[in-house]
This record gives structure tokens, C-alpha cells and sequence, in this order.
């Protein structure tokens, strides 16, 4: 076990002596004198399901001012699987209309998150979520973060099992402390210390996040691997049948840093039910509370516990925790990861349309009022909203009789024409938030990758690949949250303006990309895209994808 405990790190004292992630939170936010908090609860606030940023766009006026930099936070919202009522999105737009910049993000989790939001109105934000029945708990910070979980209607009904899977395993891994419902939403909360005890995560919490995801073959619509746990649907006769269970993925790196890497997950094994995943989950999770990195938080990500360990030993500290062991591993077949763009019937009847939405970003502008058509749709309730691990929204569970009104609504709003106008790139592509408000980022993702797409859309045109289905994904930094690593083309930002530009993943997502060039700029991508896709469409095999045809030629060149 890691039980070094002269090199743990400072977050490890902080988590320790926070009196159940209270810290001094209360004292921070009736601080009027500045817009931040103070340190250690900035760490502290990650677990309540936020983060401190400030307006970057702005830092370099503010300190010419003699002011402080412009801080505000970022709130993500825990929603296991990706789903909100009708009723829930209405209070949802108007918590973003009355607290944050009004912008409401769908992220690669499923999940949605709101920024700008001022310390004076997060108490208020809080409270908004609340009464809708919503909460942001273990949303970051260093625990079970929002599970993930297949999105697609297709699947039903077992995407509606997996999904039941998701909001059970959320339940289990949530931290017992009751200091969110004390600081933001009941100032004379009486709580019970022995009910806070917290087996689980004790009071040292995980060395750092963690991540799971859900995923029903044949779409890998999550990027299951990608998770440090990864569960994979074993389908016979139409039922589930089991779960093959992986651990150990994760695509974050350092710059410079060779000993930090991306990682997808390998497979332990089969378990044969649900009461077995659930205890092999949270086996899994306190085997990393126990072994993991807590001195150097760059090495502390499950995949280099499992690395250090090797899998057949960490395999077998699970097994020992878990009183069974794995079964070998079932077969089964991812056949594509990508959203059902438009309407799609399940097999119970009900309507389902799957929305665009490029990078998640739900907003009005004066050519597409997105948002306002959402809102309007949400108005009627005839409509659930899901959310994908693509950044996309899926207008779930539609009756016959109310899809007319619904399809209205999308083309009154130039909602259906936008998704079904969009190029196959752009509807395969993903970014980062990055900058302004990502402190990490290094460069732009989510507000510059749009117009590198409609640069490279000429490209593919000239090449007769723009219904080509080639995935593409944009990271400010090499965090990878816009999961750039597990893409056929990945952009890795290094400074402003420049990138890595990495190829030859896979299009299923079992397969990473490689790096092909350091630090380029636009016109070099540009120049280097059209190079690839002209070798692309002269020597491709059969039915090979981007993503294979540039592994086999990175091998060609060493």
C-alpha cells in the first residue's frame, strides 16, 4: 500500500483536515472584499462540484487596473447516465439566465455545466439545483466523478438497463459527508458525525478523480476505454448477461513529462451479475484508495497504479476484496461510436431526435436561437432530454401524436436544418472548453476548433471524403478532456496558436493515436491534412478508415 506518508502531497493534507470537505468554505464565501476563495478551499469546493476560474481574455486589462483578476466559477451538475426532465431543463435555463454567463455546456460526460457564475450566486445556484431535484455533488474533485452510460434509444431496452446500472453505481460512490447540504443549502443543518463515516473513501478521498463508463455493444458511443473503469454489455438472445469489467484508462499527460501517458483500459474480466459489478466497482475503487499515488498527483490516475502493480496483480487484489474471481472475458463487437444524428423509433414506439450541438455549447446567436427553440420544446413537456458523450442532446421518449409539434418547433428554430447541414467532421468532431476560463489551457479548443473545421471542409471536398465519418477532437492543453488522444485526428494545444497534431487512432476507440508533428500552426495543419488525405484516397485498402490507413503509414515511416 501507499503509505508514505512524509511526501503526500499538499491537496492530501488538505482532504485530511477539512472536517469533511468543509474546510473554511463558509468563512470564504461571506468574504466580501474579494471574488475568490481562499486556497485550500479551492480544492475543497472541486469535491461540491466546482471550480475557481477567472475571465483570461481579461486578466491583462484587470492588472493594468490595479484590480484583481475578473474570478468566477464553473458548476457541473451530477447526472449519472445524462438525463433531465422537461421540467428540469426549464429551471435549468433559467438558473443559467439568472447566474452564469447563460450558456449552458454539454460535456464529454453527459453532463451539463455552467460558467461565469459570480461567489455571490453560488449559494443561489445551489439552491436553484436543489429545488429541481438536482445537485452537483462529486461532480470533480478527487472521487467518483459522473458515471457515464451508452445514450442511444436504439439500445433500449437494455439502454435503459445500463443506464438503471449507472444511477446505482453514482448512489454507491457517493461521498457520505454531508458538508454540501451544510454550506449551500441549510446554514442550521444538524449533522450526524457517525453517519458521516465514510468506509468508501474514509477521510483521505482517492489519490485523484476517477471515471466509469457504461457502454452497450455494438455502439461505443462513451468511449468506454478511455474510463478507469470500464464496463462493457455482454448481449446473448437480446438479453445482458454480464459485464466485462476494465480498469485502467484515462488520457491525460504532462508536457515534457515522459513518465505520464494516455492509457485506455484493460480488461480484468466477466462478471455474471449486477450485485457483482457493483462490488467489483467498488473494489476496484478502494484497491486505488489504497495503492495509488498521493505524493506526485501527475502519477496518481488509476492507470499507473495498475501500471506499477501490473494487471494480473491488481486483478488479483480485487479478486481478493471481492470473495470471486473473474471469469475470462466475453467477446463482443463495437461496430461505431458516433450519435444517431436526427429522428430515430424505438422498440417501444417513442420518437427520439438527436440535436447537434457542436461542442456542447447551448446559446443564442442571431442566426441559430438554439437555445430559445430547446426552451420552447421543454415548455411543451412532451420531451425528456439525454445527453451524449458526443456533446450532443438527444428530445427523448416523444409520443406519435406529439412528434409533429416537436419537428415544428426544430425547424421554426433552424434546429433540424443545422443538424442535418452539418458535415460528417464537424458532427464527429469534440473540443475542450480551454480558453478563456480553463486555467490548464495552453491554447484554443471549443472556440476555435468551428473554424478550423470549415478550413478543413474544403479539403475533404476536394478529396470526395466530406460524408467521410472521420472523427476529429481539439484539447487546449494534453489534460484530455476533449479526449483528442482516442481520435483519428487529435490536436493537442502546446501554446496559443499551436498544437500537436496526433493520427492513426482507431475509428471504434480501441486504439490511440500516435504523435505525427510538434507545435504547428494552422497553415501547417492545413498543409499537412491535405498531404494525408490525398496519400488517404490513393492508397487506401477496402473499407480502411483515416484513422487505419495513417496507423499503417506511421509504421511505413519508422
Amino acid at each position: 500500500m501507499n503509505n508514505d506518508k512524509e511526501n503526500l502531497s499538499p491537496v492530501e493534507r488538505i482532504k485530511t483536515s477539512s472536517n469533511g470537505l468543509r474546510g473554511s468554505l463558509k468563512e470564504s464565501l461571506a468574504d466580501p472584499i474579494t471574488g475568490a476563495i481562499r486556497e485550500d478551499d479551492q480544492t475543497l469546493i472541486k469535491f461540491h462540484g466546482m471550480y475557481q476560474q477567472d475571465d483570461r481574455d481579461r486578466r491583462e486589462e484587470r492588472v493594468s487596473k490595479k484590480l484583481e483578476w475578473l474570478y468566477s466559477y464553473m458548476i457541473r451538475l451530477r447526472l449519472p447516465g445524462g438525463f433531465l426532465t422537461p421540467e428540469q431543463w426549464v429551471g435549468l435555463n433559467e438558473t443559467a439566465e439568472d447566474h452564469s454567463t447563460g450558456t449552458i455546456k454539454v460535456t464529454t460526460r453527459q453532463t451539463i455545466q455552467l460558467h461565469g457564475i459570480l461567489k455571490s450566486h453560488l449559494r443561489p445556484t445551489i439552491q436553484s439545483f436543489n429545488l429541481q431535484h438536482l445537485d452537483s455533488i462529486a461532480a470533480c474533485g478527487d472521487v467518483n466523478r459522473n458515471v457515464t452510460c451508452t445514450a442511444n434509444p436504439s439500445e433500449s431496452p437494455l439502454q435503459q438497463e445500463a443506464y438503471e446500472l449507472a444511477g446505482k453505481i453514482s448512489e454507491m460512490c457517493l461521498p457520505k459527508t454531508k458538508s454540501y447540504y451544510d454550506i449551500w443549502i441549510d446554514d442550521e443543518l444538524l449533522v450526524d458525525r457517525k453517519a458521516e463515516e465514510d468506509p468508501l473513501y474514509q477521510d483521505r478521498y482517492l489519490p485523484r478523480k476517477l471515471k466509469i463508463g457504461i457502454a452497450v455493444p455494438p455502439n461505443n458511443d462513451v468511449d468506454v476505454f478511455i474510463n478507469d473503469i470500464a464496463l462493457i454489455a455482454i448481449i446473448e438472445n437480446n438479453q445482458i448477461v454480464g459485464y466485462n469489467i476494465a480498469a485502467g484508462g484515462g488520457l491525460g499527460a504532462t508536457h515534457g513529462n515522459e513518465a505520464t501517458y494516455a492509457r485506455l483500459a484493460s480488461i480484468l474480466g466477466f462478471v455474471d451479475t449486477e450485485e457483482k459489478v457493483l462490488k467489483a466497482v467498488y473494489e476496484i475503487i478502494t484497491v486505488q484508495r489504497d495503492f495509488g499515488n498521493r505524493s506526485d498527483r501527475k502519477l496518481s490516475r488509476l492507470k499507473y497504479t495498475i501500471d506499477k502493480l501490473g494487471i494480473d496483480q491488481y486483478r488479483k487484489e480485487v479478486e481478493k476484496r471481492t470473495g470471486f474471481s473473474f471469469e475470462p472475458a466475453r467477446e463482443f463487437k463495437f461496430e461505431q461510436r458516433k450519435d444517431r444524428y436526427g429522428w430515430i423509433q424505438n422498440h417501444e414506439g417513442k420518437w427520439f431526435y438527436t440535436v447537434f450541438v457542436e461542442h456542447g455549447r447551448i446559446l443564442n446567436t442571431a442566426e441559430y436561437p438554439l437555445k430559445s427553440g430547446l426552451l420552447k420544446i421543454a415548455q411543451t413537456g412532451k420531451a425528456n432530454f439525454r445527453f451524449t458523450c458526443n456533446q450532443n442532446l438527444i428530445l427523448a421518449d416523444i409520443d406519435e401524436k406529439d412528434k409533429a409539434q416537436i419537428e415544428d418547433i426544430l425547424k421554426e428554430h433552424g434546429i433540424s436544418e443545422y443538424t442535418n447541414g452539418a458535415s460528417a467532421l464537424r458532427k464527429n468532431s469534440v473540443a475542450c472548453v480551454a480558453l478563456n476560463t480553463c486555467s490548464l489551457a495552453l491554447a484554443e479548443a471549443q472556440r476555435y476548433l468551428p473554424s478550423l473545421v470549415t478550413k478543413i471542409e474544403p479539403i475533404l471536398e476536394k478529396y470526395g471524403l466530406l460524408e467521410e465519418d472521420i472523427t476529429i477532437r481539439m484539447t487546449g492543453c494534453p489534460n484530455g478532456c476533449g479526449r483528442s488522444p482516442n481520435a483519428e485526428i487529435g490536436f493537442v494545444g502546446t501554446a496559443y496558436g499551436k498544437y500537436n497534431l496526433h493520427i492513426g487512432g482507431d475509428r471504434l476507440g480501441m486504439r490511440l493515436n500516435t504523435k505525427f508533428k510538434e507545435n504547428i500552426g494552422e497553415e501547417e495543419i492545413l498543409t499537412t491534412l491535405d498531404e494525408l488525405f490525398g496519400m488517404y484516397v490513393q492508397q487506401r485498402l477496402t473499407e480502411e478508415t483515416f484513422g487505419d490507413f495513417s496507423y499503417r503509414y506511421l509504421h511505413t515511416l519508422n
